[in-house]
């Protein structure tokens, strides 16, 4: 029942969005037509009219005039034939007057001239049937010519009838614009019903194929030490030692102790400001513990959605992660030193075209990262014992938020080609293999996918890929 209400669903989109674009083109085509024509509408009505009767006038005047020569070529006909017949009759007593014994010893002289008078009569006949048949082709050409003007004359009629009958302007240019553009405004319909589908099979069984078989991305040989995440909660209780410095976006700052020192820092590094403007890592809260206080806590949350989950990432020295920017909301680190960020383009990459990320960065220890995620942030470990295969897992690619570098990293085609034609997943998963650690949310969120702000959201979402964010 509910894949029928589902189906029905879908087919009522489909007929509403076709009617959509049909009522649309011509109203659009109508309305350019309206305003293009310089004369009155119900002006420009009467001499189509007239021209019409005009027309009607002519047809009916050629009908006359056909009707005329078939008479004359009927009685033609009708001359000749009755030719043809007296000819038979005259041929045929002259046969039955020859004889054999006048012929040799009777009367020879008048079997002479009945012979000749035969053979004139013969050709007379065969004159007059030769004539009877150009006759009779006239007579078949000039039947056609009247079936064509009576033609010619329902339709004019049809037409002023039509005329006579249409009274509003909006159904002359509605149907003007009809006969203008239907052959394009199908073709509009039939792209948008089917073009969809083609496409998505061309790229799923065409174009997938042929890019997953790349070189994986590794952006490190090794990575020395392991990120360690904490647990996800929707609310975290960080403590923050003395020399060490908290920057965190200001929504997600829910209390903090007195004894802490607090300012505001416009970008998170400004080395690269486009890329913190992007992310949203912009008037962050900067906190550290005065001199003379210890173990000063921090209380942090998503005050707005409380669906976000909340995880602390501590990389200590030796190890680093690959983190998209946008996920990150704080970073903790000494006082006297800065978060280090590494910068690695892949611009000659399939993969790096096909996902759309140019751009990767890694974050490098020591420090503790915050990262948020649509209903927490899980931390998948692959690990690879004596004698086994080199484990590899796949995550949807919108749910990804970091992995460590010496990972194997490769764009690979989406299970089920239902679930990317429905939407349900992208044309590529991310495909990781080797020892190392990948984060990625619970459940990729929705607010990008809302049906009004999907297109804008989705073409955001591809820019800030772009640069790796």
């Amino acid at each position: 029942m509910v894949s029928l209400l589902i189906f029905l669903r879908w087919l009522f989109q489909k007929v509403s969005a076709v009617v959509l674009i049909g009522v649309l083109a011509l109203a659009s085509y109508g309305v350019w037509m309206f305003l293009k024509d310089n004369v009155d509408f119900d002006l420009q009505r009467n001499e189509i009219v007239r021209a019409l009767n005009g027309e009607r006038e002519k047809i009916h005047g050629a009908l006359d005039d056909v009707d005329e020569r078939l008479d004359l070529l009927t009685a033609q006909i009708e001359t000749e034939g009755e030719l043809v017949t007296k000819t038979e009759k005259i041929i045929a007593k002259l046969e039955s007057l020859e004889s054999t014994w006048d012929r040799l010893i009777g009367n020879p002289e008048q079997q002479v001239a009945n012979l000749a008078q035969k053979e004139k009569m013969i050709g007379v006949r065969t004159g007059a049937e030769q004539r009877i048949a150009v006759l009779q082709e006239k007579f078949d050409r000039t039947t056609w010519e009247r079936e064509g003007l009576e033609i010619a004359l329902g339709r004019t009629e049809a037409r002023l009838v039509k005329i006579d009958q249409q009274q509003s302007k909006v159904l002359h240019y509605l149907e003007a614009a009809w006969l203008k553009i239907r052959w394009w405004l199908l073709g509009a319909v039939a792209f948008y019903l089917l073009g969809p589908s083609v496409v998505k099979g061309f790229m799923y069984y065409g174009i997938a194929p042929t890019i997953i078989r790349g070189r994986p991305v590794r952006l490190s040989d090794q990575c020395k030490e392991m990120p360690e995440t904490s647990p996800s909660r929707v609310a975290l209780d960080i403590p923050l030692q003395t020399g060490e410095r908290l920057w965190i976006k200001e929504r997600f700052l829910q209390a903090s102790d007195e004894g802490l020192q607090k300012k505001t820092r416009f970008l998170f590094d400004w080395r690269m400001p486009f890329t913190c403007l992007a992310s949203g890592l912009t008037e962050l809260v900067e906190m550290k513990s005065a001199e003379d206080e210890t173990n000063q806590r921090v209380t942090l949350s998503n005050q707005a959605n409380p669906y976000i989950e909340l995880a602390v990432i501590n990389l200590v020295e030796g190890s680093s992660l690959i983190l998209r920017p946008s996920f990150l909301v704080g970073a903790i680190a000494s006082a006297d030193t800065r978060v280090k960020i590494r910068r690695h383009w892949q611009l000659f990459r399939w993969q790096a075209w096909v996902t759309l990320q140019f751009r990767f960065f890694e974050f490098v220890g020591p420090c503790r990262l915050i990262v948020a995620g649509s209903r927490g942030v899980r931390a998948e470990v692959l690990t690879k014992n004596a004698g086994e295969k080199t484990q590899a897992r796949r995550a949807n690619q919108n749910s990804i938020i970091g992995f460590t570098p010496n990972l194997d990293y490769r764009p690979v085609r989406a299970e089920t080609f239902w679930g990317y034609y429905r939407g349900m997943n992208p044309l590529f998963d991310d495909l990781f293999a080797g020892e190392g650690v990948f984060l990625c949310q619970q459940i990729p969120s929705d607010d990008e996918m809302r049906p009004i702000r999907k297109f804008w959201a989705g073409l955001w979402s591809g820019v800030l890929k772009v640069f790796g964010l």
